[in-house]
């Protein structure tokens, strides 16, 4: 039985392709059979490879027979069989050492006739040459056929050229007593591994400097080539090679000359891989601008509308460009041409506060440069001022004098210091809405110049008034005489507030500071004495008792002066209606007038009917004469000024029964210093009728 066992299996392996012999070693049992495969395969899909051994056929081929390094090659082998059944349960499939497994890859498929082909995925067994499967045994027989797939990634580790691979397999057959064994690893089939493709790309900057070093890079694709890098300047190698990094490789380089240059990258190629060049990459090479530096010239302030000049100094001289000029970030003007070295700009600023001026310098060929911030202080300039002085044409020694001083534009602040010729007259004044007044005696008989000098303010210049000549002489009357003029409203209200006003004057004409006046109502006295000052007394007065009330004033005199009684005027109180008639009092004055000239001042009161009663007219707050009756609701005095200058006039209606009191606008009259009127006395026109003057 043994003996026709081992016979049959001889017969099995007649027609084995190969010249090598089998072996055969019989066995007590079922047979086992080893049997190895070998083949050459050729450009594209490989021709199929067969081996016999006995009943049993093993065809092998592979997808490609000329792999490149990185490509994948997938290994097909199928088992048939003539005759009796057989099982295969290890199919190991060889493969070269530098072939790496596929994961995923390993596919077992049984081909049934007349049922197609069932093909599943097969976990292997993995070892470094060989992929096996098992399994507790595919039928093989003259309906079914096994089939066995692998696939391999080629490594950069195989040697250029032939790759032997090969497989075994074991299984039993059925009905024989014998077991087999053979090993067929090492017979094929052979493939050509050939070198893995390159492709080098390079990469530099479209400009660079002369003098300034730029990076050259490049990569080789696949990032697993090995070798060195040849940087190139068209056809001049630039430095030496460079040994790759994963696929990559740098260099600094300085180009020395300008124009275009035309950068590439050889890559060397290696045992695995194919060398390469990349496409070129142009370079344009320009000679760096020449470095600068601006200097800025600015004066430190400036007045609004005043031009002053701003100057940028570049270095080198040599430089040719422009300077724009900026006040923070403003265009000052166009930019300006730079010769020698130096741009200068005439400018006037608009509005005042700190300016930062700075200044930027460009010009082909030359690197830009900053000069700044620095600040200009901008203010705005001082008004120019004019100073008019006023005084009496004439006067007398011992008689007080008022002098005064208008500025215009009227200014916010300073004082101004009176000068007779170069003598200071008392001490600087203080102003009060751009007019100085001061009272002055005379000490000396003779012509005196008058000046006066305004100090000047913030925003207002000094100046100096023209000279005013005043003659002063001695007084040819009495120094003790006084005049006490009493100034009170024709109409009055109780329990509202009236004032009276005295003025009190030398027969000469001058005010009278010092000493006293008690007013009096009825020859009784109201209230306490009040102080002359300036040569007026004032004194607000409420009447509580209706009617026709005889006011006078009596001056206490002074150590130098006489005492004096103003004439008695009557002030008609009444008693305030429930609800009084408003009204209005219009004032009119002349614009100008002349040192010592009578002008007319005019005023009316109005309301919705008949108006009675008085004005006074005032001059700033002292009263100019005394009140005046309302003829047909207007009222007139003629009055001369003694002093120049502005005089703020106003007139005030008393109100009457049923009438409310009013005060008019202020109006100015601009006094002239002039010479006396011939015949005439300065200063006394509102005085007329008073009895003295003989």
């Amino acid at each position: 039985m043994r003996q026709r066992n081992a016979e049959s299996a001889r017969e099995e392996r007649t027609s084995v392709m190969t010249s090598r012999t089998r072996r055969l070693t019989a066995a007590a049992g079922v047979a086992a059979l080893s049997v190895a495969i070998t083949a050459t395969l050729g450009a594209g899909i490989a021709d199929a490879v067969a081996v016999n051994e006995g009943k049993y056929t093993f065809t092998r081929t592979t997808d490609v027979d000329s792999p490149r390094v990185g490509d994948t090659i997938t290994y097909t082998t199928v088992v048939s069989k003539t005759g009796i059944d057989g099982y295969i349960n290890t199919l190991v499939d060889v493969h070269p050492a530098c072939f790496t497994y596929v994961d995923g890859s390993a596919k077992v498929a049984v081909f049934k006739v007349g049922s197609g082909q069932s093909e599943s995925s097969v976990d292997p067994e993995t070892g470094a040459t060989t992929t096996k499967v098992t399994s507790g045994g595919w039928l093989v027989n003259s309906n079914n056929s096994l089939t066995l797939k692998a696939s391999y990634r080629v490594s950069d580790a195989c040697a250029m050229g032939a790759a032997n691979s090969g497989m075994t397999a074991k299984g039993t057959v059925m009905g024989n007593g014998f077991q087999s064994s053979t090993d067929q690893s090492s017979m094929g089939p052979s493939v050509i591994v050939r070198q893995a493709t390159s492709a080098t790309a390079v990469t530099a900057p479209a400009g660079a400097l002369t003098g300034t070093p730029v990076n050259l890079s490049a990569t080789v694709d696949p990032a697993s080539a090995t070798g060195t890098l040849q940087f190139k300047d068209g056809g001049t190698n630039i430095g030496a090679p460079v040994s790759l990094a994963s696929g990559t490789a740098s260099l600094s380089h300085t180009f020395s000359a300008p124009g275009t240059h035309s950068i590439t990258a050889v890559y060397s190629g290696a045992t695995a891989y194919e060398g390469s060049t990349s496409g070129a990459q142009t370079v344009n090479v320009s000679v760096p601008d020449v470095p600068t530096t601006t200097l800025l010239t600015v004066p430190p302030s400036a007045l609004t509308g005043t031009a002053v000049t701003l100057s940028a100094t570049v270095t080198p001289n040599t430089a040719s460009g422009t300077v724009q000029f900026k006040d923070g970030n403003t265009n000052l003007g166009a930019p300006v041409s730079v010769s020698g070295g130096i741009a200068t700009l005439p400018h006037a600023f608009t509005t005042a506060g700190v300016h930062p001026i700075s200044a930027v310098f460009a010009g082909a060929g030359f690197v830009s440069s900053t000069a700044g911030p620095q600040t200009i202080t901008v203010t705005v300039p001082d008004l120019v001022t004019t100073t008019t002085v006023g005084a009496p044409a004439s006067a007398q020694t011992g008689a007080p004098v008022t002098l005064s001083a208008s500025i215009s534009p009227a200014p916010n602040g300073g004082t101004v210091q009176f000068k007779d010729g170069v003598t200071p007259i008392g001490g600087p004044v203080e102003m009060e809405n751009g007019v100085a007044t001061l009272e002055h005696t005379f000490a000396s008989v003779g012509n005196h110049s008058l000046t006066a000098v305004y100090s000047g303010a913030a925003g207002f210049e000094p100046s100096t008034s023209s000279v005013r000549p005043v003659s002063v002489t001695d007084p040819v009357v009495s120094p003790r005489g006084t005049v006490t003029l009493l100034s009170v409203p024709g109409e009055a209200k109780t329990g509202g507030t009236t004032d009276l006003w005295v003025t009190v004057r030398t027969p000469a004409g001058a005010l009278v500071d010092g000493g006293t006046v008690q007013f009096r109502d009825g020859g009784q006295a109201i209230g306490d004495a009040v102080a002359v000052n300036a040569g007026v007394a004032r004194l607000p007065h409420t009447f509580t008792v209706a009617g026709a009330h005889s006011i006078s004033a009596v001056f206490s005199g002074t150590p130098a002066l006489d005492g004096s009684t103003a004439e008695i005027r009557i002030v008609n109180v009444t008693v305030p209606a429930p609800t009084d008639v408003e009204t209005a009092t219009a004032l009119t004055v002349p614009a100008s007038a002349a040192s010592g000239a009578t002008v007319t001042l005019w005023a009316s009161a109005v309301s919705s009917g008949p108006v009675r009663g008085t004005i006074q007219f005032f001059d700033g707050a002292t009263p100019i004469g005394e009140a005046v009756e309302l003829v047909d609701g207007a009222a007139t005095l003629q009055h001369s000024f003694t002093t120049s200058g502005a005089h703020a006039i106003s007139a005030v209606y008393s109100g009457a029964e049923g009438l409310r009191g009013s005060t008019s606008e202020a109006r100015t009259v601009e006094v002239g210093a002039t010479e006396s009127t011939p015949g005439g006395t300065p200063g006394l026109g509102s005085l007329a009728g008073l009895p003295f003057g003989s």
